[in-house]
Parts: C-alpha cells; structure tokens; sequence
C-alpha cells in the first residue's frame, strides 16, 4: 500500500475533514500527523480539545490507520522521517498564512518524487462559523479554568489585557487583527482591582470588597469563553484568602496573583512616593502555600508578585522572595516596576533564568511601555499583561464627549466620538 500522509489540527471535525480523509484513504493507508496545541497555537488560537483528545477522535475514524504528532506548522520534519508517496490537504491553503508551508510540502516531496493531492474545499462549512458557534453556547467552568495553563504551554507569550465589566470583556473576547498572515487576539482577561475599584469611582485601597469584585467576574463569565486572571491584591488575612480562592476557582477563574505587601493597599505605581510595607517571606510562603491548600483543582494557579523593584529593596531581594515563593508553591512570579525604562525587568529575567527551579514569569509593561511583546518573550517572559489601558483609553473619550456637550450644548459635535445606535444594538449579542 502506499503511504499517504494528512496534516490537521481536527479540532472540530466536520464533513470537510471526513472528506479529505476519506480521499486519502482511497490512496493508501493515511497517517494523520496531528497538530500540537503549541503548533496550532503559533498561527490561531489554541484549539477547543486538547492533543490527547483530539488523537482519540481521529484514532477511531475507519480512514485513519496512524496518529502521530506534529510539533510545528512546517511538515518537513515529519515528511522526512516518513517519506510519503502522497500528501493530501485541502486546497484552501494556496494564500494565507499557510502559503509557504505548502510550497516547502512540494518542495519537499520532490526529493523522493512524492505528490501532493489537493481536495477541493466543502462549500458550506465555515470552521469559523462553528467557533462562533462555540463562542455563542459559552462554556463552563471547569474547560475556562483549565486554558490558561494550556495557552502558557502551548504559545511564547501569553496576551492578556484588563477587563472591568461585560463590555471589555467583550471586546477581549472578539477583537483581532491580522497582520501579515498572523492572526493576534488577546488570549484572556485581567480583573484589575484598580480598574475594578476606579470604575465604581473608589479609590484603589482594597475599598471594593471581594463580593463586589466577584460580581464583576460574573458579569465576565456570562459573556465571555476567555481565561480570566484576578487581581488578589495582599490576598488580606490567610484565612480570608483561603475563601477567596474557593469562591474564584468555582467560577471558573484560572488564577489569583497576590502581592507581597501588608497593610492599607497602596497602587504600586506609586512606589516609595507612599508609605507601603513589604510581607516578611515567611509570612508571605504560608500565604501561598495556603491558597493551594485551599484548591480542588491542579488547573487553579496562585501567583506571586514580587514589589521590591517598586519599594526599590533591590535586585537582590527580589531574587531572594522569588525562589522562597517557587519553594514555597507558587506557580508562577509576577515581577513587577514602576521604571519607564525597562532594564531592570530585563536583568530580572536574565537571572531568573537561571533558577535551578523555573517557573512561568508574568510581566505588566505600564510604565516600561516602550518594550514589545517578542523582546519579553526573548527575555523570558510567559505572559504579558496590559494592566489598565481599555480604562485609561475610555475616559480621556468620555471626559472629550461631555465638554464637547457643555461647550456647544447639543451633541452634534461630539458624533465622531461615539458608535452609532446602530452599532451599539449590534454590538451586544441578543439585542436585535
């Protein structure tokens, strides 16, 4: 029999993929070399299933006679090792980011004479069709939970941005762009308490208690499928935390970062300009250590962030409480400034590297802003997030929209500020 190799992601099978199995099967027996999470991811968003998840589908499909990995978008490697007489693929992936994988697919099978056979693709099936489907039924606790974790394993850097209510959740859950063949979203939300506690027009002193912040996590999960990060501030009393971190892992939330400061809460932006004290380390692991205690599932993340760059007790200090916090349970550092430059983030990651014990490193560019997300990645940084700019962005545009009203005492003027009606009832889904 001939050897007739299929690469897929197979993440939702439909009639389209049957077919082009199918087709391969009348060729000879098919290899499926099956995506990754981390080779799909690097192009599009995670898929919904996992590996595992997704083998088992294809492995009990009567076409399918092999599933094997593939660790990337390029098949080079895998066609080497298998030699193939045929390859067999769907003909949409002449343009697009996929483009050049197919010619090196060609490129390839020449060497031994191989054929790549395309199969004309089903009309009426829209792979993106179906995860706005997905997208529309939601999801539950347990698969949102879970993603965060997956997304970290599976992309160079996780993109996550502040969420303070339904409606920028909605935008983190839909927006993209595309740029050069490369499709960016944001991969989840950050429930700041800053933004949280500004939008209610408190001040960021804790002065928004965790029942009024779990409300806002509610109004998020109702409308959206996207991992959700909360900020826990000090985390407040131990045994208070405990309770914390049962009440977010049941709704879903992936994790909690807590920050290793004691007394009122101060933003730490302000850094030295204010009175804030640092927990002791020891007080601070037990804190840790109580919070893993106090979750059900290994999906659950609690996370620390480190403030000793922003109360300036030195490179040093911060090295030291981030290997107590990892001995400690920790399951990722936040490592935080208050620089507009930012080197010593740099140097942090440099040595954080070399930690005998290494785990995921989150880094919040607000003041460093210059620096891009590929330069953290090559630094080491696992996630990325953008703090507080949906809220910053909003009120400089609303304060603009009142003065204009003020000033001219109509509305007419301020028009190029806002959507129309229209796009408002569009905008939310149910409304029409």
């Amino acid at each position: 029999m001939s050897k007739v190799y299929v690469g897929m992601s197979a993440d939702l099978i439909h009639p389209g993929h049957l077919n082009i199995l199918n087709e391969a099967a009348k060729l000879g027996d098919v290899t499926v070399g099956l995506l990754t999470d981390k080779a799909i991811a690097s192009y599009k968003r995670l898929p919904y299933l996992e590996y595992e998840q997704r083998k088992i589908v294809l492995e009990n499909l009567k076409s399918v006679n092999n599933v094997i990995p593939q660790e990337t978008l390029d098949y080079t490697h895998n066609l080497i090792e298998f030699k193939p007489d045929f390859v067999v693929h769907g003909d949409d992936w002449k343009e697009g980011v996929q483009k050049a994988t197919r010619q090196k697919v060609i490129d390839t099978l020449n060497e031994w004479g191989g054929k790549l056979v395309e199969v004309p693709y089903t009309q009426g099936i829209s792979s993106t069709k179906l995860n706005n489907a997905l997208k529309e039924i939601g999801t539950t606790p347990d698969i949102r939970r879970a993603r965060l974790k997956r997304l970290i394993e599976s992309k160079g850097v996780v993109r996550i941005i502040e969420a303070h209510n339904g409606l920028t959740g909605l935008i983190t859950e839909n927006i993209h762009v595309d740029v050069n063949g490369e499709r960016r979203e944001f991969d989840g939300m950050w429930a700041s308490s800053l933004t949280d506690s500004t939008s209610m027009g408190k001040p960021d002193i804790e002065a928004v208690d965790i029942t009024s912040r779990v409300n806002n996590i509610n109004n998020l999960v109702e409308v959206t499928t996207k991992p959700i990060i909360f900020d826990g501030d000090t985390g407040g009393k131990i045994e208070h935390f405990v309770f914390t971190v049962r009440t977010l892992e049941r709704l879903g939330v992936s994790a909690v970062i807590i920050e290793d400061k004691i007394g009122l809460k101060k933003n730490s932006l302000f850094g030295t300009d204010v009175q804030q004290y640092q927990d002791t380390i020891e007080n601070f692991s037990k804190k840790i250590q109580a919070g893993r205690n106090a979750r059900v599932t290994d999906d659950f993340m609690v996370i620390a962030r480190v403030e000793s760059l922003i109360l300036k007790a030195g490179m040093e200090d911060a090295l030291e409480r981030s290997k107590a916090y990892i001995e400690a349970g920790a399951d990722a550092i936040m490592i935080h400034s208050k620089e507009t430059s930012p080197d010593e983030i740099l140097e942090f990651c440099s040595k954080f590297k070399k930690f005998d014990k290494v785990v995921p490193l989150i880094a919040v560019p607000s003041s460093y802003n210059t620096i891009t997300e590929d330069e953290l990645e090559e630094a080491g940084v696992n996630v990325v997030i953008y703090a507080n700019q949906l809220l910053r962005s909003a009120y400089p545009a609303m304060l603009d929209t009142a003065k204009s009203i003020l000033t001219h005492k109509r509305s007419f003027e301020s028009k190029d500020n806002c959507i129309s009606i229209k796009e408002i009832l569009e905008l939310i889904p149910g409304t029409k």
